[in-house]
C-alpha cells in the first residue's frame, strides 16, 4: 500500500504495478488503472493550460461517474482544491457557493447547463467544462453565453486529448478538498480537508475494513458527500475498484449488480437500509462476493440494524460513526460486538482519540454524559473563511463534535443526543435523540424526529414528528401513554404530530430545519 499522502500518488502507483486492473466503472463501462492515470494526467495538463494553477478553487458539480474521479485527481495534481457540490442544491445556494470561494472553473453535468448558465456571470465563472456523452448543441452552448464552456466526455477525455503535464504539485498541508456540509444549524459550511487529512482517514479506513486491491465496492453515495468520497479513496488507496450505481430507485437492480459485478462491499445511509428493508429482500439475490457492509450518516433503529445483519449474511455489518469536520470517519463498533454493544458507535478508529468531557474540556466519569471531542492526523484545519465558527469547534487540539456521548466501562462509546439538539423543559436539559429513540421503539413507529417549539410556561416543548407503519391506528394519546410508561413526566412529547414521511436532506439525514419550519 502507498504511504504517499496524495491521492494522485496512489493512482499512478497502481498504475505502474497493475495497469490493466480495473479501478472505476458504472453501468456504461470501466476505467483501468492505466486509463484512469492517462485521463488525470492529460487533463491536469489541459487545465494548466486554461489557467488552472495552484491554490485555485475549482467547482465540481457532477453525478458519480469515472469523469468525476478524473476531474477532482486532476485539480489536486495542480496543487488547486477540488470543491465538490451537489447537483441538486438549485441556483441559490450554489450561486453562493461560487461565489465565496472565488471560483473562476467549474465542471459540470450537461443536463445542468441551464442553471449553470443563469448563475455564471454573477458567480464569475470564466471557464466551464460540460460533461457529457456526445458533442453538446449549439443551443447548450448558447445557454452558457458569457463563459468559455469546453466539452468533457463521461470517460474523462477531450477533444485532441494526449498532453503531459508538469510534475504534480507537492503539499501535504495544502486544502485537496472543499465539502459543503449543512452542519448542526443548518448553514452551509466548507470544510477543508487537506491531502495529510485525507490520507491519515483514508489510512485508518482500510485498517479496519482489512481492504485488498482484491475488494470493489458499490458506490451510491454522491462523492460531495464525506462519506461517499471515502468509499472512493480507500480503493484507490488499495489498488481496489469502484463501480458506481444510480439505479437506487429499482433497489433489486442496485443488489443484482453488486452480484453482477462481483462487489465485495456496499456502503449506506440509515435510509438506504430501511427503504430496503420495505421493498426487497437480500436473501433472494446470491451475492457471494459480499463479504461487508457499512453504515453511517446518522443513527439506524436496532431493528433495522438487526435485520441488515441478518438478511445480507455472511456479510459483516460495520456501524461506523464520522462527520465532514473528521474528514469522514472517527470510530466504528466491530461486527462481532454488534450484538452486545448495540447501540454503539464503537472505538476510535487507528489514529484517532475520543473522549466525553464536561463543558470546560475535563474528562468525566465512565458512562456519564459530556461532550465528544476527538483529535487525531485526520481533523480538519476549520472552515473556509469561518474563523469564528472554526474557534468554536477547534479548541486546544481538539475537535468538538456537537455530539453528547457517554463512554463505558469497555471504552465503547455511545451517542446520547446533539449537544444542540437539546431542549430546556420545565429546568430540565433533555435530549431529542433520547425522546427520538424511545418513540422509533414502539412497534407500530417507523422513525420519529423530535424538534423544539417555544412555549410560554415550559419553555420549550417537544415535538414529535412520527412515520406509523403501514396499516397501523396509533392515535397521538396512545403514543403519548406509551411515552409516560417509558419516560420521565418532562420528556414526554408535548405534541405529536403524524406525517407520511420525514423530510431528508441530500444524503439521507432528517431535516429538521424544514420540520421547524412546518411549526413556525
Amino acid at each position: 500500500m502507498s504511504h504517499s499522502p496524495f491521492g494522485f500518488d496512489w493512482l499512478l502507483d497502481w498504475a505502474e504495478r497493475t495497469p490493466e486492473a480495473t479501478a472505476v466503472g458504472s453501468p456504461a463501462g470501466w476505467l483501468t488503472y492505466r486509463q484512469l492515470a492517462e485521463r488525470t494526467a492529460w487533463l491536469a495538463a489541459h487545465l494548466e493550460e486554461r489557467g488552472v494553477k495552484p491554490g485555485d478553487r475549482v467547482l465540481v458539480a457532477l453525478a458519480n461517474a469515472p469523469s468525476s474521479v478524473v476531474v477532482s485527481l486532476a485539480i489536486q495534481w495542480l496543487g488547486a482544491c477540488a470543491v465538490e457540490v451537489n447537483r441538486e442544491w438549485g441556483a441559490v445556494a450554489l450561486a453562493v457557493i461560487a461565489a465565496q470561494i472565488d471560483a473562476r472553473h467549474a465542471v459540470i453535468d450537461a443536463r445542468d447547463a441551464l442553471l449553470w448558465g443563469s448563475i455564471a456571470a454573477d458567480a464569475g465563472l470564466t471557464d466551464i467544462w460540460v460533461v457529457q456523452v456526445n458533442r453538446p448543441s449549439e443551443g447548450l452552448w448558447a445557454a452558457l453565453d458569457g463563459v468559455a464552456p469546453t466539452w468533457l466526455r463521461p470517460d474523462g477525455t477531450l477533444e485532441g486529448s494526449g498532453g503531459k503535464g508538469a510534475p504534480p504539485v507537492r503539499d501535504a498541508q495544502a486544502p485537496a478538498l472543499l465539502l459543503y456540509t449543512s452542519g448542526s444549524t443548518g448553514v452551509p459550511r466548507g470544510v477543508l480537508q487537506t491531502h495529510a487529512n485525507i490520507a491519515a482517514n483514508t489510512r485508518s479506513i482500510c485498517d479496519y475494513l482489512e481492504l485488498t486491491a482484491q475488494d470493489r465496492a458499490m458506490a451510491i453515495l454522491p462523492l460531495c458527500y464525506c462519506y461517499g468520497k471515502s468509499v472512493l479513496q480507500t480503493h484507490l488507496m488499495v489498488g481496489g475498484s469502484v463501480f458506481f450505481d444510480h439505479r437506487f430507485m429499482y433497489p433489486r437492480v442496485v443488489l443484482e449488480a453488486i452480484s453482477q459485478e462481483r462487489c465485495t462491499g456496499f456502503a449506506a445511509v440509515p435510509l438506504t437500509f430501511e427503504l430496503l428493508e420495505r421493498q426487497v429482500d437480500p436473501r433472494t439475490i446470491a451475492m457471494p462476493s459480499l463479504r461487508y457492509l457499512t453504515q453511517a450518516g446518522g443513527a439506524m433503529v436496532l431493528s433495522t440494524t438487526r435485520w441488515v445483519r441478518e438478511a445480507f449474511a455472511p456479510a459483516r455489518l460495520f456501524v461506523m460513526y464520522g462527520q465532514t469536520e473528521a474528514t469522514a470517519r472517527l470510530s466504528y463498533l466491530p461486527p462481532d460486538r454488534g450484538e452486545d454493544k448495540a447501540g454503539s458507535i464503537g472505538r476510535a478508529i487507528p489514529g484517532v482519540e475520543l473522549a466525553v468531557v464536561d463543558p470546560g474540556g475535563a474528562a468525566v466519569p465512565v458512562n456519564q454524559e459530556g461532550h465528544l471531542v476527538a483529535r487525531g492526523a485526520n481533523v480538519t484545519r476549520g472552515y473556509f473563511r469561518a474563523p469564528e465558527e472554526t474557534a468554536e469547534i477547534l479548541r486546544d487540539g481538539w475537535l468538538w463534535t456537537g455530539d453528547l456521548a457517554r463512554k463505558d466501562e469497555d471504552g465503547f462509546f455511545f451517542l446520547t443526543g446533539r449537544a444542540r439538539d437539546v431542549l430546556k423543559i420545565d429546568g430540565h436539559r433533555v435530549s431529542a435523540a433520547e425522546i427520538e429513540q424511545r418513540l422509533s421503539a414502539h412497534p407500530d413507529v417507523v422513525e420519529a424526529a423530535v424538534v423544539c417549539e417555544r412555549e410560554p410556561v415550559r419553555g420549550e416543548m417537544a415535538v414529535a414528528f412520527v412515520v406509523r407503519r403501514a396499516g397501523a391506528t396509533l392515535s397521538e394519546a396512545d403514543l403519548r401513554r406509551y411515552c409516560r410508561a417509558h419516560l420521565p413526566p418532562y420528556k414526554v412529547p408535548g405534541a405529536v404530530r403524524f406525517v407520511e414521511a420525514l423530510p431528508r436532506t441530500s444524503v439521507g439525514k432528517v431535516a429538521k430545519g424544514e420540520l421547524l419550519a412546518r411549526l413556525a
